[in-house]
């Protein structure tokens, strides 16, 4: 039996007051990853004419049209009123939706489907209101919708716990790291000091070539993306061509090192045969150790230290990050090499 759906029109409405009279509001954004908040502008908007902004009262709902597609939405729960950036889109909804349980379907992967499907081929892929309007939703009543939204909570909440122990267990492997190596950047234990290109053979990855794909030779591979901290996210891997030399050259093999060379440089992980076969594009350093004198494992702690505690800034001789960690920069770098026994 299929669940008969209406119209997110029915139960949303704009609302596009203006902070006319520039007063002291606090400025919010809303980023995918914590809904409202305030850190996203810092102090540069303090100065600035604000009377475009858009005011959102507690309980309305704002998203940023052309983030709304990766889970940029929230409603307004912390303040009285609150002002956001002027591209916004601000809407109320009406008793027959419950606010949380519309906050959690925005955000699903349902919801983001439809979401980019009604933006595609807007302006930038902008999701206007009456885009979002034409959207629809199971008709289930308010009490359903807030039972929904209360296993949500609950298992949202279990999630939080369960990241705090592991970023709990993070610092304790990072205290762990220093007891047995020391500062690693300052080399505190004085162990003997190799250029990355006396411990490791590395290289960067293929270089995609839209036009040059033909489909016949098609294999997933690694981007950038895919390599988290000490971990690899394998879902909806990407594919492109490699042929038979490709694959002989560009094949993931167990024990590699996969270093972002862009971005968070630095983020790595080590592979585990996770996938077979698969490759890597060229925003990855794939990193090979020679084993008779370093492992895969401590250079990826070596990696991860160095990035929270500004070794690579040293490197760069300018700021805490730097955008690109080309394989010159890379084969240059100086490792606190302890022994192996």
């Amino acid at each position: 039996m299929t669940r008969i759906r209406v119209p997110l029109g029915k139960f949303i409405k704009e609302y596009s007051e203006r902070n006319k009279g520039n007063e002291d509001i606090p400025v919010y954004s809303v980023t995918n990853s914590q809904g409202f908040c305030t850190e996203y502008f810092g102090k540069e908007v303090a100065s600035q004419d604000k009377t475009t902004y858009k005011i959102v009262p507690q309980g309305y709902f704002a998203y940023n049209p052309s983030r709304i597609n990766v889970g940029s939405v929230d409603w307004q729960r912390y303040e009285k009123r609150v002002i956001v950036s002027p591209l916004y889109n601000v809407f109320s909804v009406s008793e027959g939706i419950d606010r949380q349980y519309l906050y959690y379907f925005l955000r699903s992967d349902l919801g983001r489907q439809m979401i980019k499907a009604k933006a595609s081929g807007s302006v930038r892929d902008n999701l206007k209101l009456d885009m979002l309007k034409e959207m629809t939703i199971p008709d289930i009543s308010v009490e359903q919708q807030k039972f929904c939204s209360s296993v949500l909570d609950k298992l949202h909440k279990l999630i939080q716990m369960r990241q705090q122990e592991l970023q709990k267990l993070d610092e304790f492997i990072k205290a762990r790291f220093v007891e047995m190596f020391g500062d690693v950047i300052h080399n505190s234990k004085k162990w003997q000091v190799c250029l990355f290109a006396e411990i490791t053979s590395s290289r960067l990855g293929k270089m995609l070539d839209a036009k040059q794909q033909t489909g016949r030779n098609s294999y997933p591979y690694l981007a950038n993306f895919n390599v988290q901290w000490f971990r690899f996210n394998l879902e909806n891997l990407n594919k492109m061509d490699f042929d038979e030399k490709d694959r002989a050259e560009f094949e993931l093999r167990e024990g590699d090192l996969l270093v972002c060379e862009g971005g968070e440089i630095g983020r790595c992980a080590v592979w585990h045969n996770e996938l077979q076969p698969c490759f890597f594009q060229k925003a990855l350093h794939r990193v090979r150790c020679n084993h008779q004198i370093i492992l895969p494992d401590y250079l990826a702690w070596w990696f991860r230290y160095n990035c929270d505690y500004g070794g690579f800034s040293a490197l760069a001789g300018a700021k805490a990050t730097i955008a690109h960690l080309p394989g010159a920069k890379l084969k240059q770098l100086q490792v606190a090499v302890p022994p192996m026994e």
